[in-house]
C-alpha cells in the first residue's frame, strides 16, 4: 500500500508536468471516484471502466482525462490524454461528469489497477488535478468446469459400480460359505449315522448267536 501511495504521488507530479503552464483559477476543486473492483468473464473481449468526477469553482471548459494503469512491477501511461494504442484503448465522455475507458482485445495480461485522472488545464489550483483511487480489473480464466463435472460423474459411477460389485461378491460368498457349512453339517451327520449303524451290527449278531446257543 505504501508503494502504491508513492506511485500515486509520482502520478500527481506527472500531472503537473503534463499540465505545466496552467492558468490562475485558484478556487477549482476536483473530486474523482471510481469503482474499486470490476470483474470480466473469460468470454468478454471488451470492457468499459467507469470514472466519475465533480468540479467546484472550475471553468466551463472540458477537463483533460488521463488514464494510467499499475502493474505489479511498473506503471504505464495509457491515455495522457491521447491514448498510446488507439486500437486497444479509447476514452468515452458520457453524460454528465461520467467517463469510461474502453479496453479491447481483453486478456488476463490486462489485469491491473486502472487510475482515472481529471485535470483542468486552465487552473493552477492544486485541487484542479485529481486522480481516483483506482479500479482493480480482473479477467477470469476459462474454467474447464464441464470436463471436471464429467470426470466427477465418471469417477462416481465407477466407484458406485465397484462398491456394488464388492457387495454382490460378499453376499454370494456368504451364501456359498453358508451352503458349505450346511453341507458339511449334513455330511457329518450322515457319517455319524453310518458309524453308529456300523458299530451296532456286531452287537446284533452276537445277540443272535447267544440266543441260538441257548
Amino acid at each position: 500500500m505504501a508503494s502504491f501511495n508513492k506511485l500515486k504521488n509520482v502520478l500527481m507530479l506527472a500531472f503537473d508536468w503534463i499540465l505545466y503552464g496552467a492558468g490562475a483559477a485558484d478556487t477549482c476543486q476536483v473530486t474523482v471516484t471510481q469503482p474499486r473492483f470490476q470483474e470480466a468473464d473469460y468470454s468478454m473481449h471488451t470492457v468499459f471502466l467507469t470514472c466519475a468526477f465533480s468540479a467546484s469553482g472550475c471553468s466551463l471548459s472540458p477537463p483533460q482525462v488521463l488514464w494510467f494503469r499499475f502493474l505489479p512491477d511498473k506503471h504505464e501511461d495509457l491515455c495522457t490524454p491521447g491514448c498510446t494504442d488507439h486500437q486497444k484503448y479509447k476514452v468515452h465522455l458520457l453524460s454528465g461528469n461520467n467517463i469510461s475507458l474502453q479496453i479491447n482485445n481483453l486478456t488476463v495480461d490486462d489485469n491491473a489497477v486502472y487510475i482515472c485522472g481529471i485535470a483542468f488545464s486552465d487552473s493552477s489550483s492544486p485541487r484542479s488535478k485529481q486522480a481516483g483511487d483506482g479500479t482493480v480489473l480482473m479477467k477470469t480464466e476459462k474454467q474447464h468446469s464441464n470436463g471436471k463435472l464429467i470426470f466427477m460423474i465418471i469417477a462416481s459411477s465407477l466407484l458406485f459400480l465397484y462398491n456394488t460389485a464388492v457387495f454382490t461378491l460378499f453376499v454370494v460368498y456368504k451364501k456359498i460359505s453358508s451352503g458349505r457349512k450346511i453341507f458339511q453339517a449334513i455330511a457329518q451327520e450322515l457319517q455319524k449315522q453310518r458309524y453308529a449303524e456300523h458299530c451296532r451290527q456286531p452287537d446284533d449278531l452276537e445277540d443272535d448267536t447267544v440266543y441260538q446257543n441257548r
